[in-house]
């Protein structure tokens, strides 16, 4: 059993039509390159370099204009998209989330649990941290995707916790804003991600000016299948159930494990 994925890299910016336009392009050639699940950057159809009052004047609730049209080109594709989105909150902040479509159907959304309040940026001023609860899974050809957001990458229960509901792929949209170090972060945790949860990772970046780039697909034992540089792209790759289920045996890491994830 296989499964043809891709991570779509790009810059977003404030205009939402161009940013959708680019969306369906990329959509449109990972589609023509077989790809059946398809993760899209967080802030996707919305982002400006500051952190300021347009992010939440951009937010839309999740029935509106951004999300129908996801929905659209995933069954216009026959695509499952994973894609960060800006969703309406409150009068002052939004809710950062992630949907997962198929056929035209929301399916799953995620909202972004760690906020990044941390080298020197605060998103919790203008956004509402999530709630814990149950992850809601995707179902893709046989393979169970868990969704997480940037910043919980940072956080490795997050991950664990995903695989304990019964994720064998994670898709990680990101905005990993650039600076010292950060491209050496994200290129080892999510490396790390993938290696002591034995799942594959399908990590979709954004790129300069507001995202580190490196975006990558990587194996359950750290393999980098796919990549993007630094520059708008796509990375595409064969995710394989027997890849799964060798590395399981071979590093039975989840068998072995004596501590459970305790949400606090």
């Amino acid at each position: 059993m296989s499964l043809t994925v891709a991570v779509a890299q790009f810059a977003p910016t404030a205009d939402k039509a161009a940013n959708l336009s680019v969306i369906a392009d990329l959509l449109r050639q990972a589609s023509r390159r077989g790809a059946r699940l398809v993760v899209l950057p967080e802030y996707s159809v919305f982002t400006v370099p500051a952190m300021d009052e347009r992010f939440v004047e951009s937010a839309e609730p999740l029935d509106g204009p951004t999300v129908a049209r996801l929905a659209e080109l995933s069954r216009e594709l026959d695509l499952t998209v994973v894609a960060g989105v800006n969703e309406t909150g409150d009068a002052d902040r939004m809710r950062n989330t992630l949907v997962g479509l198929q056929a035209g159907e929301l399916k799953a959304v995620y909202r972004k649990t760690h906020l990044y309040d941390a080298f020197g940026y605060k998103e919790s001023d203008r956004v509402i941290a999530s709630d814990l609860g149950r992850p809601e899974l995707l179902e893709v050809d046989g393979f169970t995707v868990g969704m997480q957001t940037c910043y919980d990458l940072r956080f490795p229960e997050v991950t664990r916790t995903l695989v304990d509901a019964g994720a064998d792929v994670v898709a990680l949209p990101a905005e990993w804003v650039p600076g010292p170090l950060k491209e050496y972060h994200w290129n080892t945790l999510v490396r790390a991600r993938a290696i002591e949860n034995t799942v594959y990772v399908l990590a979709a970046d954004q790129c300069a000016p507001t995202g580190a780039g490196n975006s990558a697909v990587v194996d359950p034992m750290g393999v980098a299948l796919a990549g993007v540089g630094e520059v708008q792209g796509l990375g595409v790759a064969v995710v394989e159930r027997e890849r799964l289920d060798q590395v399981r045996t071979v590093n039975p890491a989840l068998d072995l494990r004596r501590y459970r994830v305790v949400p606090r």
